[in-house]
């Protein structure tokens, strides 16, 4: 394909992350989108978590129990307009993320495979700590946020106080495309501020179907809402004269954030949402490697591995790696190179996911989201490319808050829990942390939260046929350091020094006041902080 072709290919695509805080509604607008994008025919998700159908995009049985997201996975789709404009992009790469804050690390990996993202923000408790952390990952990533109240059916706070709150709390300005009209708890539909039109819902049973819309005019609006479109109308005006009117280069600045109000539940301004993204999300760009040179969507095919998953599928044992293409065409069947190692790579199995549900993919651009089946080799941030080479930035690791040692229960399982523990390890579940005085048979764990670990134990005996006994450790931090200063905290009370198994040498705390006085007593020793927000 010409370079001009893989151009337009990749300036239809729009590839983005939601990221929120657990319980704002992350995984019931996956499925509200899916749904707009009629790639499901009815929404997985209905009132109460205790009786809600699992969405689509949540397929681990952990997840199913609990309510919750932990795994991360691709979900692709095509949008077009409901006027029919052909001119909107319409290849849309959803890449979904864990909704609980113990899988930090996980999203953070995603967040390198996407150009916007969307903040979901729940209406009645604002901003909430995950979402912060999140966001800081984004503005340091320069990736361009687009805000999303959710819950707007619920009660809640107003529209002015929420918009007040981010631009205070994090340096964004809000810039709503769609202002609410009635007050939370009492969503009747949205003031399209740049047409000046309403839009107004109606509710269907459950949520389970789009919901139907009906717009008008200024007058009509006025007429059938009284009071509620004067307040929307009034406030609106009030940000135009503060400035906090769309500006596409500061939102591709990150300076200012489009804002729509909404109710995925009820699958309330989910299609605004999707015309948003499309009209105003980034299309894919070059990126630079690991000498700094961009390598442009136009030239040779590229792409960075950015997710490990196994167990997706109990039946096969199979074991996915996701990557998100940078550059050139990619045709199922080309055999590329692993820049890690240097060796060859076939692509004969290269599959669209969709939740559990895959379907092969033979031709994929920049942006698209390809998972390649049985790629034993690969592991998240690696590199494939076709000539010239070309070898991306491999992803930091969070700094990990919680440590557990791993024992097999029974000698006779040693060789399954080795294997086990190496295919964990690689797919990124959690850091795997050895020394001499431990040995191999009792790893160390390393995660940024405690549920990591119920995940590892869970596959090793669902996955494996592996019992193990997990034994909690009472080191809360972590340091990188390097083998001559090792030397000496080896001889300090309170610290342990591992080996991890990218060979980086991290030395554990038992808490920040040790780590502290080792500090002031020994200040030539290497202490680096790891990565664990983008602040």
């Amino acid at each position: 394909m010409s370079s001009e072709a893989v151009a337009r290919e990749a300036s239809r695509r729009r590839t983005f992350a939601i990221i929120s805080h657990p319980d704002a509604g992350k995984s019931t607008m996956t499925e509200a989108l899916a749904l707009h994008a009629r790639m499901i025919s009815e929404a997985g998700a209905i009132h109460g978590k205790a009786g809600r159908k699992s969405t689509v995009s949540d397929w681990m049985e952990m997840e199913k129990a609990r309510g919750i997201s932990v795994s991360s996975t691709a979900l692709q789709f095509n949008f077009v307009g409901e006027d029919g404009r052909d001119d909107l992009p319409n290849v849309i790469n959803l890449v979904d993320t864990p909704g609980h804050a113990d899988f930090s690390e996980d999203t953070y990996r995603v967040l390198t495979a996407v150009d916007a993202a969307v903040m979901l923000i729940d209406a009645a408790k604002g901003l909430e700590p995950q979402t912060l952390k999140l966001f800081q990952v984004c503005r340091h990533r320069g990736i361009p946020v687009i805000t999303v109240i959710n819950k707007w059916d619920r009660p809640g706070q107003t529209p002015l106080e929420l918009i007040d709150e981010i631009s205070e709390r994090i340096g964004l300005t809000p810039t709503p495309l769609y202002f609410p009209v009635g007050i939370a708890g009492d969503f009747r539909g949205l003031l399209d501020r740049r047409t000046g039109e309403y839009i107004r819902f109606t509710r269907t049973a459950g949520g389970a179907k789009v919901a139907p819309e009906e717009i008008m005019g200024a007058d009509d609006a006025a007429a059938r809402e009284g009071d509620e479109w004067t307040t929307a109308l009034e406030e609106s005006e009030l940000l135009t004269e503060m400035g906090q009117d769309h500006d596409q280069e500061m939102f591709l600045a990150g300076q200012t954030s489009p804002m729509i109000f909404g109710s995925a539940m009820l699958n309330f301004g989910v299609r605004q949402l999707l015309e948003t993204l499309a009209e105003l999300a980034p299309p894919p760009s070059g990126r630079a490697d690991l000498d700094g040179t961009v390598r442009e969507v136009t030239e040779p095919f590229s792409a960075v591995v950015f997710k490990v998953q196994a167990g997706m599928d109990a039946s096969h044992r199979d074991r996915l790696a996701y990557m998100r293409i940078v550059s050139g065409e990619f045709e199922r069947g080309m055999v590329v190179t692993h820049a890690q190692t240097g060796k060859p790579f076939a692509t004969k199995y290269a599959q669209a996911v969709f939740g559990r549900d895959r379907s092969t993919v033979d031709l994929a651009y920049p942006g698209d989201v390809v998972g390649l089946v049985n790629a034993m080799a690969l592991a998240p941030g690696d590199t494939l490319y076709v000539e010239p080479r070309v070898q991306y930035p491999p992803i930091p690791s969070f700094a990990p808050e919680h440590f557990s040692a791993l024992r097999v229960n029974t000698a006779d399982k040693y060789k399954q829990f080795r294997k086990a523990m190496d295919q964990l390890d690689s797919e990124g579940v959690v850091q795997v942390l050895r020394n001499d005085l431990r040995g191999d048979a009792s790893p160390v764990l390393a995660a940024v939260g405690p549920m990591q670990f119920e995940v590892v134990t869970a596959r090793m005996k669902t996955e494996f046929k592996v019992a193990t006994t997990i034994e909690p450790l009472g080191y809360s931090l972590a340091r990188r350091t390097d083998a001559d200063s090792a030397v000496e905290l080896g001889r300090q009370r309170g610290v342990e020094v591992f080996t991890r198994s990218d060979g980086a040498l991290l030395a554990l705390f038992s808490d920040k006041w040790r780590l502290q006085y080792i500090e002031k007593e020994h200040p030539d020793l290497t202490l680096e902080p790891l990565v664990a927000t983008a602040d």
